[in-house]
């Protein structure tokens, strides 16, 4: 039995501890590629900042370049995390997209700073006071930007004209982990996306729940409708998938510790001496996500499609390199 709901895939355009961020570009191109040819129904990149194994800092940008070499697939963001930005320069940027790649272009959006609070506060001019208050207004001036909404009662929206943005609005979703986001996007009429990728847990079906009970039909969403993202790893064994896994873990291990490098190889997290409290981490985290062989990751997904409800799967493929994603989304395409 397959998974009969769409697959999308997300990434975080990492980069090898053996390679420069040049080559994480054109991994994530090549994996963009695949996706479009194995029929997945979107490509999206993540926000992060100040990370050395991470290359997706400006999301607009290189969803330009993915979209230029791709050719059906959606490709957007998961997400464009907003506090960090100017929501007219938001709309500028994915006016611009659509008015190159028409229909194609989604805008998912976060509210997390996507860094630690010293990166953020240089990213913000030094403002990283958010209430919680701040971001569905901000959400609101971006509607307003594309046109989706009137212009707030601030003066402004009557001055300025989003060029490109006005009129020409992506496909809208709001990404969370938590139930904030997941009311905020049924209380807007958005479509909706958990990450279940990094928050896991039993919070995961609340949320969707949350957002089913909350959701009002819009102009551009007469149902609810809503995306689980889930990491991947596939293996011959489980123990081969486990081992799949292990250079993200590592280097999400030493992030959380203080001291974020680039993703290590392979052969650097096989050469690591885990600590009991780090495989422990890892068990953890891999209970949570559909890792193992086919046959027990399409089952867990069906599981999570089931638990939640979404109609749609995100899967982050896990491994050390492009080759080893490429065929978990092509395992998975099969």
């Amino acid at each position: 039995m397959t998974v009969d709901v769409p697959l999308s895939v997300l990434d975080l355009s990492t980069v090898r501890s053996d390679e420069t961020t040049t080559d994480a570009v054109a991994h994530t191109i090549e994996l963009a590629r695949a996706a479009d040819r194995l029929g997945y129904e979107r490509f999206w990149l993540a926000e992060h900042h100040g990370m050395p194994g991470v290359a997706s800092s400006a999301p607009a940008v290189l969803i330009a370049g993915v979209a230029a070499a791709t050719e059906r697939i959606r490709v957007g963001s998961g997400g464009v995390m907003l506090p960090n930005h100017s929501s007219l320069v938001i709309a500028e940027q994915f006016g611009t997209l659509v008015s190159l790649y028409g229909d194609r272009i989604d805008l998912g959006l976060g509210r997390a700073p996507g860094t630690d609070q010293f990166t953020a506060s240089v990213l913000r001019r030094g403002s990283v006071d958010e209430t919680a208050q701040d971001f569905p207004n901000q959400v609101l001036e971006l509607f307003a930007w594309f046109g989706m909404a009137p212009p707030l009662d601030n003066g402004i929206g009557s001055r300025i004209v989003a060029t490109p943005g006005a009129g020409a609005a992506p496909e809208i979703w709001l990404l969370g982990s938590s139930g904030f986001s997941a009311q905020l996007a049924g209380i807007l009429g958005v479509r909706f996306a958990f990450a279940h990728h990094f928050a896991g847990g039993d919070q995961t079906p609340a949320a969707f729940e949350l957002y089913r009970e909350r959701f009002e039909p819009s102009a551009w969403l007469d149902a609810p409708h809503s995306g689980v993202a889930v990491a991947v790893a596939l293996g011959e064994t489980d123990e081969e998938a486990r081992r799949r896994t292990l250079p993200q873990q590592l280097s999400m291990i030493r992030l959380r510790s203080g001291a974020p490098g680039r993703t290590p190889t392979a052969e650097e997290a096989d050469a690591h001496p885990w600590t009991d409290a780090e495989l422990a981490f890892v068990a953890s985290r891999n209970a949570s996500q559909a890792v193992g062989t086919l046959s027990a990751v399409e089952g867990r997904i069906r599981s999570l499609v089931g638990e939640t409800g979404a109609d749609e799967v995100i899967v982050v493929p896990q491994g050390a390199d492009t080759a080893q994603k490429v065929s978990t989304l092509e395992a998975l395409a099969r």
